[in-house]
């Protein structure tokens, strides 16, 4: 087994085959990255049982979001880099501490204001620990099988996201909504004991930068590294899409034909399972040389997705069909791209992860605005369009930048 969480060896280190990466380490790390970003997407369907505990306008319910969503940008900018500047295992383990007693905040919260703290500190908390352990886990790997470990544990996240709305929905129908942040503090507990007892030794090689110097760095990095500039805008434009479905999708299945609760909203999305389990592999192929191929097939099928998605109003059917693609040319392109940047710098990968999801909140959050607007102007047809357009302008960003990047890939 490996003995730490080190990407970081000497050029003799590197000469020195050592073992595959236990499967059962890929699995504890996968896990545990499902478990802390579902943390971050629990409050989506408890924004009505949120406001109306806390008399809340529609303005402050759509804070509770946003004050989860400004955590995650902060945590990508100011915390994941330290995963290069400070021993991973320690810093893992205090981030698991603080985002317990976060947890615990937000179920004991009796005023709004300490709810929308206790809510900015998970998102940030839950961003830093699942991209820290992802981080972890592109070190722990040998480089020729860095892609299926990466995947594997992005898999992990995908679940993680998928599954974090039907759980919250379920828990808060049986037992409130404050057992759903009762219930995830005390899985976080139990992740600090596992992670504790079972993770690698922390590293023996880290920058010796100051924390000022080591977050310039990591914008020196976005200025300076094509391969993650290329792959970044690939990513910016494929999350963009792929939230212009996501943020328009619990509209269109609330109203009719389909009229879905909730709690069926929730459910649906775990169809996108499927298509996000087979995009895991991908990382098997970016091991194999064939990553920029790979990218394109995904960037197609992304493309692809749209034609079903704008026929899913017509039959569920035709949804269902179209959001496993989506998902499996989506998370495919995610897993490949994060695959290509890890081989940039083996001690940044902390900062790299950091400054590509950067790329993953600013598609994000562009795509979910411009889906909304483009609904109540145009309905589903028009988000379809929408989503179409953009895909096809990443597939057109790669077959631009192929030439150049086919190398890197390789």
């Amino acid at each position: 087994m490996p003995s730490d969480c080190v990407a970081e060896h000497s050029s003799t280190e590197r000469a020195v085959p050592s073992p595959a990466l236990p499967r059962a380490w890929v699995v504890m790390l996968a896990l545990c990255a499902a478990a802390s970003v579902s943390n971050v997407y629990f409050a989506q369907p408890l924004l009505e049982p949120l406001a109306r505990e806390f008399a809340l306008s529609d303005a402050w319910a759509g804070g509770i979001i946003g004050a989860t969503q400004a955590g995650c940008a902060l945590a990508l900018a100011l915390v994941v880099p330290l995963g290069d500047r400070w021993p991973r295992k320690p810093l893992l383990l205090v981030q698991l501490v603080l985002l317990t007693l976060a947890l615990l905040a937000v179920a004991l919260a009796e005023v709004r204001w300490w709810l929308l703290l206790g809510m900015f500190s998970v998102g940030l908390l839950g961003t830093a620990m699942t991209q820290g352990l992802i981080a972890c886990a592109a070190a722990l790997a040998q480089s020729t099988e860095r892609g299926r470990v990466v995947g594997a544990v992005q898999g992990g996240v995908v679940i993680g996201v998928l599954l974090a709305r039907a759980v919250a929905g379920w828990i808060a129908d049986a037992a409130g909504w404050r057992a759903v942040y009762t219930v995830s503090a005390g899985l976080s507990a139990a992740m600090l004991f596992m992670l504790w007892r079972s993770l690698p030794a922390p590293p023996t090689a880290l920058s010796p930068m100051r924390y000022a110097a080591l977050l310039r760095s990591m914008w020196q990095l976005l200025l300076t590294e094509r391969v993650l500039q290329v792959r970044g805008l690939i990513g910016l434009l494929m999350f963009a899409a792929f939230n212009v479905f996501w943020s328009a999708m619990a509209i269109a299945l609330s109203a009719p034909p389909y009229a879905l609760s909730p709690a069926g909203i929730g459910a649906f999305g775990l169809v996108g399972a499927i298509g996000a389990l087979a995009a895991a592999r991908a990382g098997h192929l970016a091991d194999r040389g064939w990553a920029q191929t790979a990218t394109g097939v995904a960037l197609g099928l992304l493309l692809l997705a749209w034609w079903p998605l704008g026929l899913g109003l017509q039959h569920l059917a035709w949804l269902i069909a179209g959001l496993i693609l989506l998902d499996l040319g989506g998370q495919a392109v995610h897993v490949l791209n994060q695959s290509l940047i890890f081989r940039l710098q083996p001690e940044a990968h902390s900062r790299l992860v950091g400054a590509y999801m950067l790329f993953y909140a600013a598609g994000s959050g562009l795509g979910a605005m411009a889906s909304t607007a483009v609904y109540a102007s145009a309905g589903w047809s028009g988000v379809c369009v929408l989503g179409a357009v953009l895909s096809l302008a990443a597939l057109a960003f790669w077959a631009a930048t192929a030439a150049w990047t086919r190398g890197q890939a390789r």
